[in-house]
This record gives C-alpha cells, structure tokens and sequence, in this order.
C-alpha cells in the first residue's frame, strides 16, 4: 500500500491509520501481548503492565474493544467480574505485535550502537563547528 493512502484527508485521519494508532499505542501494544498469552480481569491485566493508570487502561481497553480486538466479559455476579480476552482479529494482530516486540528486543543492542554512532557523530559536528564559529569571532 503507498504512503499517499495513509495521509490525512479532509476529514481527518484515515481509519487504518485510526487503528494502526491505536494497536501500536505504548498500553494498546503490552495489552496485546499480555491478552496473546491468556485472558485477565481488569486488576490482574493493570499489575501485569505496571505504572498504567486505571483511567489509561480502561480507555485503551475500551478502545480496543470497540475496534473488534479485544473482548470484554462481565459476569453477573458479586461482586462484579469483567474478563478480558483478544477475539480471533485480535489474535491475529497480537502475534503481530508479538513478532515486532521480539524483534525490538533482539535488535536492541544494534539500534542502541546506531545510537550511539549517531550521537557520536553529531557531537564532533556540533564540536567542530563550534570551534569554527570561535575561530571566525
């Protein structure tokens, strides 16, 4: 698919750029990692992911929700039990997700040296035209 199809239109963002937003969000991603492995209720799932807040979490799961990846099921007892699993698309798009977490992690020391190189490289830049900006003075 080319860029160009991706890009704003006059009503605003384009729906697959909606839901890549929203799939690849920082609390959308370790949802569907963590919902890939098995289903949570809403506490279980917020310790499992750590630092989110209960208002971030339960908008992004209601996000999710909505866009047909996430399943959430209250059971009609006290007191009250939501689960929540990944439907079959949400599957399918967390072990996506899953194979570019892999990814990141088995990267991580290249990106971290590209880093660096970049770093590196810009800080003797920014030092020798310093000393040529001094230089002209």
């Amino acid at each position: 698919m080319a860029v160009s199809n991706w890009n704003l239109g006059d009503e605003g963002m384009c729906p697959q750029r909606l839901v890549l937003e929203h799939v690849t969000s920082r609390w959308g991603v370790l949802i569907l990692i963590a919902l890939d492995e098995r289903s949570y209720r809403f506490s279980e799932l917020r310790r499992a992911l750590g630092r989110v807040s209960e208002k971030m979490l339960t908008q992004t799961l209601q996000t999710l929700e909505r866009d047909g990846l996430v399943h959430r099921d209250a059971k009609p007892v006290i007191p009250p039990r939501v689960d929540y699993s990944l439907t079959d698309l949400g599957r399918e798009i967390g072990e996506q997700v899953r194979t570019l977490a892999e990814w990141t992690e088995r990267r991580l020391p290249d990106v971290q040296e590209a880093r660096k190189a970049y770093d590196d490289s810009r800080r003797a830049y920014d030092d020798s035209r310093k000393a040529y900006d001094e230089a002209r003075s």
